[in-house]
């Protein structure tokens, strides 16, 4: 959506003081009718039952009715926007905050030390390099340079072991279909043909020979963006040869499997598979590259568990695997013979989950401790050596190095510890302050709690809040609680540049570790699947419930949030409750159940969801909560900002498209029900920072227009 700026005076008081103006919510905003949403008279089957989806013409995303729906919708989206009195003073409180250089970790590659950073305002961050410590920093890559609007982003990069060659994934216009460039790093000249058509893949080089990846058959009917993406297929590239006559490693039509990723040991030795059907579950392969013609040897036959390999010393594999272990475990097998009856614990099980990586011949065992950081270093024989002295309590990541690394880096963050890189020796167990993060906030005056609070079926809940400290627990606080629940993922905690617009008017940030998640390992996750999915709406209601009960704030100040499944997380709370919320952010979401895997690489998310094909007990299950089926006519529904994107092909537009054209149609009351549509990004990855911000920003207007809450322009 093109973002014009707007100062609009009606409606809007503005008290003034030293330093800091008071702007009001306006008094009345005038909302344009909606557009006009054609109905057909699609009707599909399903068992007893017939399923009207009379907005299925809205699925065909590049026909020309569904383009001029898109920016008509855009139009009316805007035309709303535009008139809130301070939408223009949070995009500039937010461009102001967000104008800070930023740093990755740096890594070593040859005779280089590489490392991301963005100057500040940089639609993508900038890679570069130095020899050893002291050489003189220069750009290497330089993302901006890819496309005129910062949309083309830099997906992915890998290099060859002796750092002499790199391949780096380009996605255009935030699409999950990359594009992939090899380079010589000492000149930076381009080796061989782009490769195209690349999509959910790594890239692991074998010598300087050449790398596997991993790709799909592109949709022959209809659009790239839509069609059904099904089997997957794992590639060896030869440099200097054309890609279509790149050798097929794994699967085929004899053996489909809807992700297949390779990768190598840190000495090449062993080609690792993992191949699945779903998103949870995969079988493990290995092959011995030390020996030509080695056969592709079968680990794990079944698709019940996760497994991966960590590292080896020579034959000796170290497995990762919750196997017999719901919360992750280390073995370790002889690779001749690495069948699971011979796999012996390294590293057992215990009541945290796992999270492994390596480092300087150190094995580090992140674990999640009621949603946050607990890292310990094992010796290579199993021996728990220490327990890492933390900053604070929250999200620790990049505890992995070479072999022969002595130290590594390490980053630390939470709700109100912006992101920090510290330098670990690896002998000693020191660490040092290695890069602070440069943006204008205090933690000093906030805080960041943990709660437990009780679902409906009894189970305890974790949640943290943060707020500015010595907030009034009134009930008057405007609040946004956020969700995700599902694919085995953890929402660990983590700073938001954008979050601090909340916090520094008086708002509550509330993130909830839902069931579906990772946080508490399988038993957590199973609990909010397939039939069980609703224990994670069901938690999150529970959590606004918490929050309205405590004197947090209300019904009337209340926000949530969610993107992709916390989309559907969105959707279904407020059409199941939608009194209980003021306003709500459905983003790029899972709406129509009974056809999301109909759509792309969909049909993985099975395992978490079930597909209305399975039975006709899990089609009444899914139809009975799917927000685009849920929705009922004369119903008064929270104020709403759909978010989508037309390059989305991970959840298709249409998902987001069909339930703004039925709540619109549905919708009773004043509260406005918008979409908003980008255009030229996806599912959110590789997003240009301008884009990043005049999305958030709209977000906080609207939040607080519709929460009746002034902003304080600094």
């Amino acid at each position: 959506m093109n973002r014009h700026i707007n100062f609009i005076v009606l409606a809007m008081s503005i008290a003034a003081c030293q330093n800091q103006k008071t702007i009001n919510p306006a008094a009345e905003i005038s909302l344009l009718p909606y557009p006009e949403s054609k109905k057909g008279d699609v009707v599909d089957h399903y068992f007893s039952a017939e399923v009207p989806d009379p907005y299925r013409w809205l699925e065909n995303d590049t026909a020309d009715d569904t383009k001029a729906w898109v920016a008509e919708q855009n139009k009316v989206t805007e035309h709303y926007l535009e008139q809130i009195p301070f939408r223009d003073a949070i995009y500039r409180r937010l461009e102001k905050l967000w104008n800070y250089e930023k740093f990755s970790a740096p890594f070593k590659e040859g005779d280089y030390t590489y490392f991301y950073k963005n100057d500040g305002l940089q639609n993508q961050s900038v890679l570069y390099r130095q020899q050893g410590d002291d050489g003189e920093v220069e750009v290497f890559l330089d993302p901006n340079k890819f496309s005129e609007d910062g949309t083309t982003s830099m997906a992915g990069i890998a290099f060859s072991k002796d750092g002499s060659l790199v391949a780096y994934q380009l996605s255009e216009g935030g699409s999950d279909w990359r594009k992939v460039v090899v380079i010589r790093t000492d000149d930076k000249s381009i080796v061989g043909d782009t490769l195209v058509d690349i999509k959910f893949s790594g890239l692991a080089w074998r010598g300087n020979d050449g790398f596997y990846y991993s790709s799909y058959d592109k949709p022959k009917e209809g659009s790239a963006l839509s069609g059904i993406t099904d089997q997957h297929k794992l590639y060896f590239h030869r440099l200097g040869t054309p890609q279509e006559a790149d050798q097929l490693i794994f699967d085929g039509p004899n053996a489909p499997r809807r992700y297949i990723g390779g990768y190598l040991t840190e000495d090449e030795r062993f080609l690792v598979i993992s191949a699945a059907n779903t998103t949870s579950g995969a079988e493990l392969y290995i092959q011995d590259l030390s020996k030509p013609g080695s056969p592709i040897v079968t680990v794990v036959d079944n698709f019940e568990k996760n497994h991966s390999v960590v590292d080896n010393d020579g034959s000796k594999l170290f497995i990762y695997t919750n196997l017999g272990a719901p919360n992750g475990k280390i073995v370790t097998v002889d690779a001749n013979d690495p069948r699971p009856a011979n796999w012996v614990d390294l590293i057992p099980e215990t009541d945290n989950v796992l999270n492994p990586s390596t480092g300087g011949g150190k094995i580090f065992a992140h674990y999640l401790k009621d949603a946050t950081s607990l890292v310990q270093q094992y010796s290579r024989d199993g021996n728990l050596e220490r327990t890492i002295e933390l900053p604070d309590v929250g999200s620790a990541g990049g505890f992995s190095a070479k072999t022969e690394d002595k130290t590594l880096y390490y980053s630390f963050t939470s709700y109100i510890y912006p992101p920090t890189i510290f330098k670990y020796d690896i002998a000693s167990g020191n660490s040092e302050l290695y890069k602070a993060s440069g943006v204008d906030f205090d933690p000093t005056r906030y805080e960041s709690k943990q709660v437990f609070y009780t679902s409906k079926d009894g189970t305890k809940v974790p949640m943290i809040i943060t707020h500015k400290k010595g907030i009034a627990l009134d009930g008057n606080n405007p609040t946004l609680l956020y969700g995700y629940g599902g694919f085995d993922i953890s929402l660990t905690p983590s700073f938001s540049t954008s979050n601090i617009i909340l916090l520094e008017q008086g708002g509550v940030y509330a993130v909830a570790n839902l069931r579906g998640g990772g946080e508490y390992g399988e038993k957590w996750h199973l609990a909010g699947t397939k039939l069980n999915k609703q224990n994670v709406f069901d938690d999150f209601i529970a959590a606004a419930e918490y929050l309205i009960g405590e004197k947090y704030t209300s019904s009337a100040k209340l926000g949530i949030a969610g993107g992709s499944n916390g989309g559907l997380l969105v959707g279904a709370t407020m059409t199941q409750r939608p009194e209980l919320i003021k306003v709500a952010f459905p983003a790029v979401g899972v709406l129509d159940m009974l056809r999301y895997h109909k759509f792309t690489a969909g049909a993985g998310w099975a395992y978490d969801y079930g597909t209305a094909d399975d039975s006709e007990e899990m089609f009444n299950y899914l139809y009975r909560y799917s927000p685009y089926h849920a929705l009922k006519p004369d119903t008064a529904y929270p104020a709403t900002m759909v978010t989508t994107a037309d390059h989305d092909d991970r959840v298709v537009p249409a998902h987001s498209f069909k339930f703004a054209a039925r709540l619109q149609e549905y919708h009773t009351g004043p509260n406005p029900v918008l979409i908003r549509i980008e255009t030229k990004a996806g599912h959110g990855a590789g997003k240009p920072t301008a884009m990043v911000i005049a999305e958030q920003a709209d977000k906080w207007a609207f939040l607080f227009q519709q929460t009746g809450t002034p902003f304080n322009e600094p």
